[in-house]
């Protein structure tokens, strides 16, 4: 798969160089293109490096993975991505975690959508760089489950092939309209980190969440 990555970053990092270790083609863009090519160089196996326009030019699949707050100017420089599959594993979150930058409005997911004419997913944001750089993240014999929120059946499916690469299980987390949910959790969940809790212990096993479960994911 050709995969675009808009972001020279510690998330770019840790995903692209999974998928290029996997046999993907990587074409990483930043906005300094120089920073670009060096994580490029760092990846190895075959990564080039360049600007955000030929990186999203360049990708079957696109992974945004920069900071929030550089977003639409990213996919301004990036270009039309109309009918595109692009990855979202941005959080518009901050110091207290009690409230989101994107406050009442659309989630970052929407309006990187909106922005961009793509096809979005949002996916790889509950977890820090250092577990994508895991091979494979598993915890206690136990896969990591990555969720998905996204409408095109398409553009699902290649990012669960990609979730899969990483030795990951993807999970249904609905559509896109649930990607606010999914961004407003894990700021939760890292305000609890932060204060010294312990985020995975608020969860029962899974027989113990009442009525009988319908798995959507494959």
């Amino acid at each position: 798969m050709r995969i675009g990555v808009l972001g020279a970053g510690n998330m770019a990092d840790a995903l692209a160089a999974q998928w290029a270790r996997k046999g993907h083609d990587i074409r990483i863009g930043a906005r300094t293109p120089a920073k670009a090519a060096a994580l490029a160089e760092r990846i190895g196996e075959g990564a080039t490096g360049g600007t955000l326009r030929e990186a999203a030019e360049f990708g079957d699949v696109v992974l945004l993975a920069v900071w929030y707050e550089g977003v639409q100017d990213v996919l301004r420089q990036a270009g039309p991505l109309d009918g595109r599959v692009l990855i979202d594993c941005t959080n518009p979150m901050e110091p207290p975690f009690e409230t989101l930058k994107t406050a009442d409005g659309p989630s970052a997911a929407r309006r990187a959508a909106d922005a961009s004419g793509a096809r979005v997913v949002k996916a790889f944001n509950m977890c820090h760089e250092s577990v994508w750089r895991m091979t494979p993240p598993a915890f206690g014999g136990r896969p990591l489950g990555v969720p998905l929120c996204g409408d095109d059946a398409e553009a699902l499916a290649a990012v669960r092939e990609l979730v899969a690469d990483l030795g990951c299980v993807p999970m249904d987390g609905g559509g896109l309209e649930r990607a606010g949910l999914l961004e407003a959790a894990t700021a939760f969940m890292v305000g609890l980190w932060v204060a010294g809790e312990d985020p995975s212990a608020m969860l029962p096993p899974p027989e113990y969440a009442g009525g009988d479960p319908r798995r959507t994911s494959g």
